[in-house]
């Protein structure tokens, strides 16, 4: 490969160096902060030598090639283009400032509610099936003892989540915004104090206290918030910026109790006198304008926000959504809007199925069928951006096959009972009324299917491969080599081609092998850098799985060339590259020679995850292509050197 021809037509199809705010790179990405862009040219990139795919993300330009090519890539990149290179700090630091204010509020929002997702999901899961068991208790359909402590500590922990969502909130929303995690959980404490009429019985109330505040200047409702967010984001940010100056002119030998106790009380006091009042009615406004559009007779308004929804995800601002799921669910005690989303994220995976199937270029086709499997999951980034939008008409058949989905969903009133998870186990969250779901899922890949089956022609999807294919020669053949003297025999000697024996690839970590889907990154799940296991590890040390060449070494992953022609990647943790090789210790060196069962990096997986980073380590066969067949290990517990990967081209 040309890696400067490569470097120079990147630069020519984002619009030159002007157009280049920072430039940086991982182990797999070039990684480009963009000034401009209207300037880039997505589908030129695309088809350049050498790139496996490109998107954006986090406010930057991402254009993958893989281990042992980026770095190549880039350093021509930085010759060419005459700029200077950036830290991953730099990078992601030109990244944000290069969003606009709504974008970083919506980046703001995902950082918070992404953490606290999987104990929502538990609670969400469990109050499902506690919620269908008690329906068929009371219907006759089911005879179990509900007054057993399994049933009764079930019901108990179904909702605790929700009941104390907002010491969640403010524990997460803290970190985010750069205050102390403990004093943000305080303020959702605060929020919810047992004192505080609970805000899911003032319905019911009889007699609500009121309290004077400022002097008396108004009275305020002596009501919690529990099941409510933006007052509490709000409440937490005021929090954090309290405190930050009061580091700043406290001396030290007073900071200690002086800070927390003036930032939790003044917070605590605007929270509960003015905050909380004013934001609740801002929230339930919000919230009142999403439930109209969705009760429109005949689902119209599903139809309209069905069809929204995938673009929106694609500019970055879904999480925005999260808000909307919590609100319906202490409003409802179901959200109607899971469903929705459930319906746009199944529809992309039937318009991606529908190019699997109809092209004939294997390349594609090999990226279209787990992208598509992905989104029946629940995660749509790479069906999205890897194929969708690359050929664009299939993501407008998507659009409309979630569209047609949702407005189903809203003609039933299909709700869940709670958020995080939406596709094939989304399912576990409508457990009131499972048919309803399924044929929501099925309608909406079924449209989006055909849809994308008749808008989508096969000139645009295959306009890689020949016009005319090779015509086979039925008559001839194979034969191997012969030397002279059997030819002067006349004898015709046929060599059948030795097949290849299958190579085994130890596990390079000891730890838990877990589905690819849970390093939450569209790359890795579409298998666009190869295919190959995620690992857990339960040990802080990356050995050789075989004699082998290191190829490249990048702090948080290291990229080899085995001596039986595999190239792995282990890539430790997910956005690791953000630490700069912070917390990582590497033990060779690029070109290193290595053998079987040598240390080849350390890391600290606690301090990698207290930073806010996954653990997830994606071991991959970057060089897959070589292959006919790559199978991996089953999910479980796995030893260095057990046997996690086979390749065979049989």
């Amino acid at each position: 490969m040309d890696y400067r021809k490569s470097a120079t037509e990147v630069l020519a199809a984002i619009g030159g160096s002007k157009n280049i705010a920072s430039a940086a790179h991982c182990a797999t990405r070039l990684r480009l902060v963009i000034v401009d862009n209207g300037k880039v040219d997505k589908k030129t990139i695309e088809n350049i030598e050498g790139v496996k795919g490109v998107f954006e993300a986090s406010g930057q330009l991402q254009i993958i090639y893989g281990t042992g090519t980026v770095d190549k890539v880039y350093d021509e990149f930085i010759n060419v283009a005459g700029i200077s290179g950036a830290t991953k700090e730099e990078a992601k630091a030109a990244a944000a400032a290069n969003t606009n204010v709504f974008q970083r509020f919506i980046k703001t929002l995902g950082d918070i509610f992404v953490p606290i997702i999987p104990a929502i999901v538990a609670s969400g899961f469990l109050m499902g099936i506690m919620n269908a068991l008690d329906f068929m208790v009371k219907n006759g359909f089911l005879n179990i003892d509900t007054t057993s402590s399994i049933y009764v500590f079930a019901n108990l922990f179904s909702n605790i989540a929700y009941v104390f969502l907002p010491i969640l909130i403010g524990f997460s929303a803290a970190g985010v915004f750069g205050g102390n995690q403990y004093l943000g959980a305080v303020i959702g404490m605060i929020m919810i104090h047992p004192n505080l009429v609970n805000a899911w019985n003032v319905a019911t109330a009889t007699d609500i206290p009121m309290q004077s505040v400022f002097f008396g200047l108004w009275k305020i409702k002596m009501v919690g918030y529990q099941g409510h967010v933006i007052p509490i984001m709000i409440s937490v940010w005021v929090m954090s910026n309290i405190e930050k100056r009061l580091h700043k002119v406290i001396p030290a030998m007073f900071d200690l109790f002086a800070t927390p106790l003036i930032a939790v009380f003044v917070t605590g006091y605007l929270a509960l006198s003015a905050i909380g009042p004013v934001f609740v009615v801002v929230e339930n406004a919000f919230l009142n304008a999403v439930q109209m559009l969705i009760a429109i007779p005949f689902g119209i308004g599903s139809f309209i926000m069905g069809a929204l929804y995938a673009p929106t995800v694609v500019m970055g601002i879904h999480h925005m959504y999260t808000i909307i799921d919590f609100g319906q669910i202490a409003k409802y005690k179901v959200t109607y809007w899971l469903p929705l989303a459930s319906a746009v994220n199944v529809a992309q995976g039937g318009a991606c199925l529908a190019v699997a199937v109809k092209t004939k270029d294997p390349k594609i086709k090999s990226l279209c069928f787990p992208s598509s499997l992905s989104a029946f999951m629940g995660i749509t980034e790479p069906a999205i951006f890897g194929v969708n939008l690359r050929f664009f008409k299939p993501f407008i058949a998507g659009c409309l096959g979630g569209a047609v989905g949702a407005m189903f969903a809203s003609i039933i009133r299909l709700g869940a009972t709670g958020t995080g998870v939406t596709g094939i186990f989304g399912i576990l969250l409508t457990l009131s009324n499972p048919v309803g779901y399924i044929l929501t899922f099925i309608i909406s890949m079924a449209v989006a299917f055909a849809a994308s089956w008749v808008l989508t022609p096969s000139s645009i999807i295959d306009a890689n491969l020949p016009a005319e294919p090779v015509e086979e020669n039925k008559d001839a053949q194979a034969l191997g080599s012969v030397d002279e003297a059997e030819a002067d025999k006349d004898l015709r000697v046929e060599i059948k081609p030795v097949e290849e024996e299958p190579v085994d690839v130890a596990s390079p970590l000891s730890g838990k092998i877990v589905s690819m889907e849970e390093t939450k990154d569209e790359t890795f799940i579409a298998g666009i850098l190869g295919k190959g296991v995620c690992i857990i590890p339960d040990k802080d040390t990356v050995y050789a799985p075989d004699n082998g060449t290191v190829i490249a070494l990048m702090g948080h992953a290291v990229g080899m060339k085995l001596d039986n022609g595999v190239e792995l990647i282990v890539h430790v943790g997910v956005n690791t590259v953000e630490l700069g090789g912070k917390h990582f210790e590497a033990l060779v060196a690029n070109g290193d020679k290595f053998k079987k069962g040598q240390a080849l990096m350390k890391f600290d997986s606690k301090a990698i995850s207290e930073a806010g980073y996954l653990m997830t380590t994606p071991v991959l066969v970057t060089n897959s292509f070589e292959y006919s067949d790559v199978t991996c290990a089953p999910l479980g517990d796995v030893a260095v050197g057990d046997k996690i990967l086979t390749v065979s081209n049989s």
